[in-house]
């Protein structure tokens, strides 16, 4: 296995219903975590693109979230729809999604 260049973690954490902190789950991050992990197979992306579904990452109420690194570049309220444009323009052309960024606000 070769070392990937970029690494997308999608938050997949799933809280009760009524919690108060919300979760990505309840707002569609399984069917991000696997249009990310068919496009990459489509693509043939394997040796480039690395996806990992993990827990909370913070902003539970701009989910679901996606964190791309190596450059800590976060994703909030992404669909499903949004995963092509992320793959073809960030992951495999270095430009973030501007639409789809965080707030700076959320690092502090």
């Amino acid at each position: 296995m070769s070392k990937p260049e970029k690494h997308v973690f999608v938050c997949t954490q799933q809280r009760p219903a009524g919690h108060p902190r919300g979760s990505c789950a309840e707002k569609g991050c399984a069917a991000v975590m696997e249009e990310f992990l068919w496009q990459v197979q489509q693509k043939e992306l394997f040796e480039k693109i690395q996806v990992t579904a993990t827990g909370c990452i913070g902003p539970c109420g701009e989910g679901p979230t996606v964190l791309v690194y190596p450059e800590g570049v976060m994703y909030g309220g992404v669909s499903k729809d949004d995963v092509n444009t992320i793959i073809n323009e960030h992951l495999l052309g270095n430009a973030p999604v501007d639409s789809l960024l965080m707030p700076a606000k959320i690092w502090s």
